[in-house]
């Protein structure tokens, strides 16, 4: 019987209507009312809406409710989210001897805060070395971070984690060649920009774009150095050089804390990160919300 009842309460949880609201922005109208029973009159329409603390909503500076039954929600925060009821009442009223018949619906709305979440790229690139031992892979390494650095520092980026590697390599028609892989990460400064987007509109969208212009610099750097190694051809290629086509780079998403990812809950909001709902919580760069039994409310960022 629990676990029925476990069942139901998912399922029940699934069917609701999701809408995701980002956060500090305001909400779609939520109309209290079906398609078909849009389509014809009503008579003395009547119009309840109950919000997640199950009480009934009344017209405020965040609450808007039109004459017509319409919410819409200013400022959307994460202790917005949650369940919101609409009761539709109206008359069915007959011509012929004016009798009354009062009709009810209920319309239900699950609201989410969510956010777009915050890049990283991660990426890769190889370099011919002379040796896998000596100096001169640890000088290439460290010129090329503070290379790459300067290239993006005005955008509030930076590299992180770098990390290199030497290994021999089989070509096809030679022998072992020694050559550096080498991996960073491209993100913003962190602690510059949360200190920053604390409470601030469309705060990720300035970092994520920052970001993407980085990622791009990076990107044509790198192009330029092969065109001028390859297409070059009075140039003597140095011992220690970029192989062309060794580029890569993958997108890494992180959520801030209170959010997370989960693509079976909310499909229909599959990379953006949704706030945590009761009985879970995430921490500053997670990607999911965990379990925590205790949590009641929404956007928790610990487990007490």
């Amino acid at each position: 019987m629990r676990a029925w009842l476990l069942v139901s309460a998912v399922l029940w949880y699934l069917t609701r209507v999701k809408i995701y609201v980002e956060l500090h922005h305001n909400s779609p109208f939520l109309v209290c009312m079906d398609l078909s029973l849009a389509k014809k009159e009503t008579v003395d329409p009547t119009y309840l809406w109950i919000g997640p603390n199950e009480k009934p909503l009344t017209g405020s500076y965040q609450i808007n409710i039109t004459q017509t039954g319409k919410l819409m929600v200013k400022d959307f925060l994460e202790s917005l989210s949650g369940l919101y009821t609409c009761t539709l009442s109206y008359k069915i009223i007959k011509s012929q001897t004016q009798e009354e018949k009062i009709i009810t619906q209920t319309y239900d709305f699950m609201m989410f805060a969510y956010q777009e979440p915050d890049y990283s790229y991660q990426m890769a690139v190889r370099f011919t070395a002379k040796s896998c031992v000596g100096r001169y892979n640890e000088l290439l390494f460290r010129v090329l971070k503070k290379t790459l650095d300067n290239l993006i520092s005005d955008l509030s980026c930076h590299v992180t984690e770098p990390s290199y590697k030497c290994h021999f390599v089989k070509l096809p028609k030679h022998g072992l060649v020694p050559e550096l892989f080498i991996a960073f990460q491209v993100s913003t400064f962190a602690p510059q920009w949360k200190s920053a987007c604390n409470d601030a509109v469309d705060c990720e969208d300035n970092t994520n774009y920052n970001v993407l212009q980085a990622r791009d610099r990076i990107e044509e750097f790198f192009r330029s150095q092969a065109y001028v190694f390859y297409h070059n051809t009075n140039k003597t290629l140095p011992a220690m050089h970029f192989m062309d086509h060794s580029f890569q780079m993958a997108r890494m998403d992180s959520c801030r804390a209170g959010f997370g990812k989960n693509e079976g809950l909310h499909s229909n909001c599959a990379t953006c990160c949704v706030v945590c709902g009761p009985g879970t919580f995430s921490r500053d760069a997670d990607v999911t919300c965990e379990t925590c039994s205790s949590i009641l409310n929404y956007g928790a960022k610990v487990c007490p």
